[in-house]
């Protein structure tokens, strides 16, 4: 079990996250999310991240080609692809992470063999129905630190990704907060 903090922002959330006990780091470049970071603003401090912390880009629906220059230029170890892409349009050089979004408890989510794992994005999701995945899973989706102990228990995922559920404001970690998620993820 494995906890990575998504949304970073800044490098004083970044380092506290490290700190406190993530072991990866997610930086959105998705225009359309109020935690969007662009190449120019992360690049000055990104360095300053330890290598043995994963460093996730998320994209959405965004060009192969320009995932790879993105993941070259500041070092990213995973892609966590959350549009429509496909197995024959996946960057190169980069870890896939496959995210899906469920509004239901009954969704039909595929099993993705092209991912290194599968992040299934959903409150309400029947976990019974993950049986046949070959990949492991990364829970996400309404997740904070005083539900993550349950929903762990619940689904016994590979990992576990927060984001607003820990927030002070949009893409500003409430450090206190961040760390009693962890804390709690991380417990035996």
């Amino acid at each position: 079990m494995f906890v990575k903090i998504c949304g970073i922002t800044n490098p004083d959330d970044a380092l506290a996250a490290v700190e406190a006990g993530a072991r990866a780091l997610g930086f959105v470049f998705v225009a359309s999310s109020p935690r969007c970071v662009t190449p120019e603003q992360i690049e000055p401090w990104i360095g300053q991240i330890p290598p043995e912390v994963w460093k996730v880009g998320v994209f959405e629906n965004e060009s192969p080609e320009s995932i790879e220059s993105i993941g070259r230029r500041l070092g990213l170890d995973v892609a966590q692809l959350h549009g429509s892409e496909t197995p024959e349009r996946h960057p190169r050089g980069l870890r896939i992470w496959k995210a899906f979004r469920v509004a239901e408890a009954q969704a039909n989510v595929p099993d993705y063999p092209a991912a290194e794992a599968i992040l299934i994005d959903g409150i309400a999701y029947d976990w019974t129905r993950t049986a046949h995945f070959t990949r492991p899973l990364i829970l996400a989706g309404g997740l904070n630190e005083t539900n993550v102990g349950a929903r762990i228990a619940l689904s016994r995922p590979w990992a576990v990704d927060v984001s607003s559920g820990i927030e002070s404001s949009p893409g500003r970690k409430n450090h206190t907060r961040m760390k009693k998620f962890i804390q709690t993820a991380l417990l035996p």
